[in-house]
C-alpha cells in the first residue's frame, strides 16, 4: 500500500481541492491542488505553516503558532487520492506543499495510477532533485529558491547542483519571493551563477495581504521592466484570501 501525507482543510480532510493557479506562468488556469504535508526548510513567512510548522518545531516563524500534527496532516493510500482528483474532472494537476518532492515515490506511484491524461505541475522550493522515478511524470516545474530574508541559513536553502540541473530543464520556471527592492540583487547573483535566462525569471511580491501585495507591486513591477524578468500577482489571495483550501 502507498500513501500520501497531505496537508488538511480540517482534522482528516485532506486540502485537495479545484481553483484557479494563483501564481507564475500558469496563473489564472483552473487546476486541482493536491497540497502535500512537511518541509525541509523553515521560511519565516511562509503562508502555508500548518503543513510543517507543528508543535515542537524549533525553527521561527512570524505567527508564532504552532500546529499540531495530527489535526494538521493526514495519510491517505495514493487509490484515494486518485478517486479524489478525478472527481473534479479537471486535467490540470499542482502538487504542492510544504515540499512536495521529499515524496516523490508515492507522487510517481499516484500519477502511474492516474494516466497519461493529466498535466503535472509541481511546486518546490529548488533544493531537492527530482528522482528518475518521478521525473517523466512531470510536465512544470514551479521552482521557488529561498533568498535570504527567508530566515533559512543558506546552506539549508541552497542546493547548487539542483538548480544547476533545474537551470538545463526546460520544464523550469524559476519564481522569487520579494520582499524588499534590495532582494533583487539575490535574484541577480543566482541567475549568473546557474546561468538561468532571464525570460525564465519570475518575482512575485510577498505578503498574504491585498494591501501589500498591491505596495510591494508598485516598485516590483517596474523592478522587473529594467531587468527583463516576469512578474507575477498573486490571484488567490486577492480572490480569496489567505485561507486554506483555495
Amino acid at each position: 500500500m502507498t500513501r500520501l501525507r497531505l496537508a488538511t482543510v480540517r482534522p482528516q480532510e485532506p486540502e485537495i481541492f479545484h481553483s484557479l493557479q494563483g501564481e507564475g506562468v500558469s496563473i489564472g488556469r483552473p487546476s486541482v491542488f493536491v497540497r502535500l504535508s512537511g518541509c525541509n526548510l523553515a521560511c519565516q513567512w511562509c503562508d502555508t505553516p500548518y503543513t510543517w510548522f507543528f508543535e515542537g518545531h524549533a525553527g521561527p516563524h512570524r505567527g508564532d503558532r504552532q500546529y499540531d500534527r495530527r489535526a494538521n496532516s493526514v495519510t491517505l493510500d495514493i487509490a484515494e487520492v486518485v478517486d479524489r482528483i478525478r472527481g473534479f474532472d479537471c486535467p490540470h494537476i499542482v502538487f504542492t506543499g510544504g515540499e512536495p518532492l521529499l515524496q516523490q515515490p508515492a507522487l510517481a506511484a499516484l500519477c502511474e495510477r492516474l494516466g497519461p491524461d493529466y498535466h503535472v505541475e509541481i511546486e518546490s522550493n529548488g533544493t531537492v532533485a527530482l528522482t528518475p522515478g518521478f521525473a517523466p511524470c512531470v510536465h512544470q516545474l514551479n521552482l521557488s529558491p529561498k533568498l535570504g530574508h527567508s530566515g533559512n541559513a543558506e546552506s539549508a536553502r541552497r542546493n547548487d547542483a539542483a538548480l544547476a540541473a533545474y537551470a538545463r530543464d526546460p520544464r523550469a520556471w524559476f519564481k522569487f519571493v520579494i520582499a524588499e527592492p534590495a532582494d533583487a540583487e539575490e535574484v541577480a547573483a543566482l541567475a549568473d551563477r546557474h546561468a538561468i535566462a532571464a525570460q525564465r525569471i519570475i518575482l512575485m511580491p510577498e505578503g498574504t495581504d491585498s494591501a501589500t501585495l498591491h505596495a510591494r507591486s508598485a516598485w516590483l513591477a517596474p523592478l522587473c521592466l529594467d531587468r527583463g524578468w516576469r512578474f507575477t500577482d498573486r490571484l488567490h489571495i486577492h480572490l480569496y484570501g489567505d485561507t486554506r483550501g483555495t
